[in-house]
């Protein structure tokens, strides 16, 4: 049956169920529930299963280096489920204590199927929200990477911190404001609209776009900024109307 076939109460208990089996595993060093919620069909077991090793990380200091080892010997498995999900908590656990884990995300990024190496994306949203300094640093370190598609993702990946703050991630995305690949530079301008719509982020971008050498593809920049103020029109802090209006006043 699936997590979401289960009642609330049934869930419940198999979200601590599941906890309680990786502790007692990763104590004992037998992972077969572990490799068998970490490979399941079903998102939600496997996301039940990394937000418990986050959760049992924080709780245990005695166990943060089982953890640590038990989420490397999962990173070799051949199944990629198994990868992604151990990447997923290693995501978890760079939320705070990033160092520890950063190794997950330089070995994930090179990953052979495209699961894992879309984990990585979405860790470095969830922890360069919240836990920015050591993310953003990391992250510059790929932005000139042979790999178009690991610039690609990395452009991505800093887009959820760049909408509270766009200032923290601007300095990223200007060094790619002359990357040759397409699917860079349509990442890159996508990036941009998303973390000009907030409130009080317009004038940031701006004043960012103002500096920046490629005024081709500043052009293309604001025309996605313009049409962003459309498409989330339910959520941006200004009408469309008024994001022309600012450009056109402020963008030099």
């Amino acid at each position: 049956m699936a997590f979401y076939d289960l009642t609330k109460t049934q869930r419940l208990n198999l979200v601590e169920e599941i906890r309680t089996n990786i502790q007692q595993e990763v104590e004992t060093k037998i992972l077969s529930l572990v490799i068998q919620y970490f490979s399941s069909e079903d998102t939600y077991i496997r996301k039940s299963a990394y937000l418990s090793c986050g959760r049992i990380y924080f709780a245990n200091d005695f166990l943060k280096p089982k953890i640590i080892s038990t989420l490397n010997i999962l990173l070799q498995y051949d199944d990629f489920k198994i990868r992604q999900t151990a990447i997923n908590a290693a995501g978890e656990i760079g939320k705070i204590d990033f160092e520890i884990v950063k190794s997950f995300f330089d070995e994930g990024l090179l990953d052979k199927h495209h699961s894992a190496r879309n984990a990585v994306i979405g860790c470095i949203k969830k922890m360069g929200e919240v836990n920015p300094t050591p993310v953003v640093n990391w992250a510059r370190q790929y932005l000139h990477h042979p790999d178009k598609e690991i610039r690609r993702e990395i452009c991505h990946g800093i887009e959820l911190r760049g909408r509270k703050y766009p200032q923290d991630i601007l300095p990223l995305l200007e060094e790619l404001q002359f990357d040759k690949t397409a699917r860079v530079r349509n990442t890159l301008v996508h990036v941009i609209g998303q973390i000009a719509y907030k409130k009080g982020c317009l004038a940031t971008v701006i004043s960012s776009l103002n500096k920046w050498e490629n005024k081709v593809l500043v052009k293309d920049a604001l025309a996605e900024i313009i049409d962003v103020h459309f498409r989330y029109r339910n959520f941006s802090a200004l009408t469309q109307e008024q994001a022309k209006q600012y450009i056109d006043i402020h963008y030099i």
